[in-house]
């Protein structure tokens, strides 16, 4: 999310071109409304779903999805097994190894009959989206745009004065992250589509959470990509483009995706995962799954418009309610962790009243945003004055060395970025929502609840491995109320840091320097 900030910024030198912005959109092109495909018992996902769900009345059945390979592998079986329906909607779905795999996938089943609607937002797409309008051009497949930049230039000329116009709407984001197959099945969870997200990139990789999700709550999620797919803030890509790629162009990028997909297979990443691929044509029992009651929550569409307005938009004050059941234990996983005075107030309630509160979010050497890892900076010491734990993330934890899958085994840095939180080991949420201002106000994220001691006993698990001193850096303060880090190598002794550990200083003082600028709200 520091893209958004960096190009708001940006716009501010940007301030006098305002009136020099053209619109690129085509407001006579044709917007048909779509919904979700009638199920069909007969499709592969639906009868395995049917099976599943068996016994378990209006429970829904969840699998978490800690390994980043897994996760990839999951969306490549569902796209591949799809008979009807394929729904998408991210906030990023980058062109590179593992997003171009998945688009063949996707191009694949559109070509045996499955109709594939693709919404995405426009942030990262606005000017660099020519794979996409050959996509588009397919006859099963169709690609929205949520809220998007009306001229399509993706320099920081063309960005930044559109930001300077139109700031209070282009500042609001579509961050969701959701995958339907046949009605039947979902992913749901942190993950964007790309290279980092899969464990594939060679300098970092964010650490990640999804579910898989069975039974009735995949039906909620499709009401809701029907709510943001036919919202006045959603355009079909084709909107903005007078020309129409032809027919040549999809068979050509057929051949170019078919030629990558060759390629991808003779690395070394895609050998690690041919051993896996059978786990995933190989259907797991009901017993391996989670089950409980569901809920599926998401931020009305229109909260991505400035002038909507009203609470009513937003899914946070349900996540406060929910949160506000916690009886003796609450754990948060947020890479962008900025509480605010209002949010440490309620921390510092929950612990007065006796319940535990954990905290694991980046440190300063893993975060990809500076300049929010200084804001949540400022709320540390009342936090831990309070008895809320903090622990920070280390950069360099490994699957291979410790034993975690959520570690992964790359070999760049780790970036923390699930975003799951549990109450008294019972209930648990997965989703898109950092606890940041970003997050709460102005995007557009979701996410799902469940009532189930099983999955929340699998999250507090991760949470319980990813906070050992090996992992990450606790937080404390001395005896003078100074912040210091505690943290250890396997076999070695514990070893305490004054400062922020792993960086130097001019890293420090960048973000130092960034936090004196009063832009918490938009973090």
């Amino acid at each position: 999310m520091a893209n958004i900030l960096w190009r708001s910024l940006a716009c501010l030198a940007l301030l006098a071109l305002a009136g020099c912005t053209h619109s690129d959109l085509r407001p006579d092109y044709p917007r048909v409304p779509s919904t979700v495909l009638p199920v069909k018992a007969d499709a592969p996902l639906v009868a395995y779903a049917s099976r599943m769900t068996v016994g378990h009345g209006s429970d829904s059945g969840l699998r978490l999805i800690s390994d980043s390979n897994d996760a990839l592998l999951a969306r490549m079986a569902l796209a591949d097994r799809a008979l009807r329906s394929l729904d998408l909607q991210y906030y990023m779905f980058h062109s590179d190894a593992t997003g171009g795999l998945l688009a063949q996938r996707l191009l694949a089943a559109a070509d045996r009959g499955v109709r594939v609607r693709l919404l995405l937002d426009d942030l990262h797409v606005a000017g660099n989206d020519k794979l996409l309008r050959v996509l588009d051009g397919h006859p099963n497949i169709e690609i929205r745009l949520f809220n998007p930049f009306l001229e399509r230039d993706p320099s920081l000329w063309g960005m930044g004065k559109q930001f300077a116009g139109d700031f209070s709407r282009l500042n609001r984001r579509m961050h969701n992250k959701a995958f339907v197959a046949d009605g039947a099945m979902a992913i749901v969870g942190g993950r964007n589509i790309g290279d980092e997200y899969f464990d594939a990139n060679e300098s970092v990789n964010f650490r990640d959470l999804d579910v898989l999700a069975v039974g009735p709550v995949v039906a909620q999620v499709e009401q809701v990509f029907d709510r943001y797919w036919n919202s006045d803030l959603s355009y079909p890509i084709g909107a903005f483009h007078r020309h129409v790629p032809g027919p040549e162009k999809l068979e050509q990028l057929r051949k170019d995706m078919a030629a990558h997909a060759r390629r991808f297979s003779q690395g070394s990443y895609a050998q690690s995962l041919v051993a896996r691929v059978g786990d995933l044509a190989h259907e797991a029992p009901a017993t391996d799954w989670a089950w409980g009651p569901t809920i599926y929550l998401a931020d009305d569409p229109d909260k991505g418009n400035p002038d909507a307005g009203g609470k009513d938009l937003h899914m946070a004050p349900q996540i406060r309610a929910w949160m506000d059941g916690a009886q003796h234990r609450l754990t948060l996983i947020s890479p962008y962790f900025v509480p605010g005075n209002k949010g440490v107030a309620y921390l510092q309630g929950m612990r007065e009243r006796g319940v535990a509160v954990g905290v694991l979010t980046n440190s300063l050497a893993s975060t990809d945003a500076g300049n929010v890892y200084v804001a949540y900076a400022s709320y540390r010491v009342p936090l831990l004055k309070a008895g809320v734990q903090l622990f920070e993330l280390k950069p360099d934890v490994r699957r291979g060395r410790h034993g975690s899958h959520f570690f992964g085994s790359s070999t760049g840095s780790n970036s923390l970025h699930a975003k799951a939180m549990v109450v008294d080991e019972q209930h648990a949420f997965v989703g898109s929502m950092n606890l940041d201002p970003r997050s709460v106000h102005l995007n557009t994220e979701d996410g799902v609840i469940v009532d189930s001691p099983e999955l929340a006993r699998a999250l507090l698990a991760i949470f319980a491995d990813a906070t050992q001193p090996i992992h990450s850096y606790r937080v404390l303060l001395d005896d003078s109320g100074k912040v210091y880090w505690q943290g250890k190598e396997p076999g070695q002794p514990m070893i305490r840091y004054g400062t922020a550990p792993e960086t130097n200083w001019w890293r420090r003082f960048k973000v130092n320097a960034g936090g004196l600028l009063p832009i918490e709200s938009l973090l």
